[in-house]
């Protein structure tokens, strides 16, 4: 699968909001990381990923989101996850990424559950 994906981000006030479309890889996983570094190392305290423009997420692609959760605890900031098809969802919560990241079913949720500004 040659699929490539694209990220965009928006910053509401502290919080980064992300917005995939497409195959999470290694390559898209790769931009979703560069995109959050950056984030976080521009202050933000949560990150917000729609996931809802993605349907395959690959075993390399979680684990580079696994990496990203583990950069986010470091700094004390929040990761939720929204937009997860049912497959994905299943996944991530096998995988154990709902232990330490929250995953909720729309954007406006988990905005208003890390208390992004409106």
């Amino acid at each position: 699968m040659s699929e490539t994906c694209k990220v965009s981000v928006e910053r509401r006030g502290d919080v980064a909001v992300f917005w995939t479309d497409g195959y999470i890889n290694n390559q898209g996983g790769e931009e979703i990381a560069k995109e959050a570094y950056s984030e976080l190392d521009r202050g933000a305290r949560a990150l917000v990923m729609n996931l809802e423009k993605t349907r395959i997420v690959n075993s390399i692609g979680i684990s580079i989101l696994i990496e990203v959760l583990e950069k986010v605890m470091e700094r004390k900031a929040v990761l939720a996850f929204c937009g997860l098809t049912p497959t994905i969802d299943k996944t991530f919560r096998i995988m154990g990424l709902a232990q330490y990241a929250a995953i909720y079913p729309t954007e406006s949720e988990a905005l208003q559950a890390v208390g992004a500004p409106a």
